[in-house]
């Protein structure tokens, strides 16, 4: 039985509800936990003779916050020791030995990363989604964003990051990789891939659409005739914007009320860029990334849809 601190009473006493444990409270009541960790089960280590394995569900815990405030290892396990909210979302007590140190979060993470489970974790929260009919398949909106890599060669390598490339943006030159997604009609992301930041969007439009559409939405970037042909062939409203600079007032017109409806998509990039701070890499090479973004998306589509998910008496106001 774990024993309860004066401070974690002291705390339960308080007379405010933060908005970080506001934020945790709905999380922790939309997300599939069993779902997610029968995943994980499989791969995790099992109590012996030797050192006893950290509680599967409280590294996962851990594993998550660390996405959402944009911790590296060390700050997870220091916000640990700091924050009373969070240790309650991971079910510790602050009693010194309870905590998992920075060596054990890095661990569980490269666990996931090797088995590919972040992946299986997005996979597994579309699939929840769609049981729900809360993933629409009509329409598939597709979009990509950059996600900035340092570009010093100050480093232990005297490098850039091989897999980071560098593209041209407007006026502007960025450094880093680039996420592509397909999202429906309410920006619920079904489709995710990574490239560095030089490839173009629209070689990658195809492993963005899961084939079921019957319209498709994209900017500029992803407009092609012949893509156009192929979809009215088969029956798909294609509402791509045009990009030849000699448009006329009504193509124009078009273009913006296509550009009204694929907006939705600039709401997941807000959560996983700016409220959860992704947006910058965090580790070297595509894959330790691409596995944060698979983890970063699953959750973002939750947050997003966490009204609909959410009991009535688990809604915050």
């Amino acid at each position: 039985m774990q024993q309860t601190t004066f401070a974690s009473v002291a705390w339960e006493k308080k007379g405010k509800v933060t908005r970080r444990e506001r934020f945790l409270a709905e999380m922790d009541a939309v997300i599939p936990w069993a779902r997610l960790l029968a995943l994980i089960e499989a791969h995790y280590p099992k109590a012996g003779n030797g050192t006893q394995p950290k509680p599967m569900e409280q590294m996962l815990r851990i594993y998550f916050m660390q996405n959402w405030f944009n911790l590296s290892d060390p700050q997870a396990e220091d916000s640990l020791y700091d924050i009373e909210s969070m240790r309650r979302f991971a079910g510790i007590e602050l009693l010194g030995h309870d905590i998992p140190d920075e060596t054990t979060i890095l661990r569980f993470r490269h666990l996931l990363e090797r088995h590919q489970l972040t992946e299986a974790i997005f996979a597994e929260i579309r699939s929840l989604l769609e049981e729900k009919r809360l993933l629409l398949k009509s329409g598939t909106i597709v979009d990509a964003t950059i996600i900035a890599a340092p570009p010093s060669t100050k480093n232990e390598e005297k490098a850039r990051d091989p897999e980071m490339h560098q593209t041209r943006k407007g006026k502007d030159w960025h450094f880093g990789m680039k996420a592509h997604i397909g999202t429906d009609r309410r920006g619920i992301v079904h489709s995710l891939n990574t490239t560095a930041a030089n490839v173009s969007d629209i070689t990658q439009m195809p492993e963005l659409l899961h084939g079921e559409e019957r319209e498709v939405f994209g900017d500029q970037a992803y407009w092609s005739e012949a893509h156009r042909q192929a979809a009215l062939a088969k029956g798909i409203r294609y509402r791509v914007n045009r990009r030849s600079p000699h448009l006329s007032e009504h193509q124009r017109y078009i273009n913006r009320r296509r550009s009204a409806a694929r907006a939705r998509v600039e709401h997941v990039f807000h959560v996983v860029k700016r409220l959860w701070g992704f947006n910058k890499v965090r580790y070297r090479g595509l894959a330790k990334n691409t596995a944060r973004l698979f983890t970063a998306f699953a959750l973002a589509n939750l947050y997003l849809i966490r009204r609909r998910l959410l009991p009535p008496q688990g809604r915050c106001a």
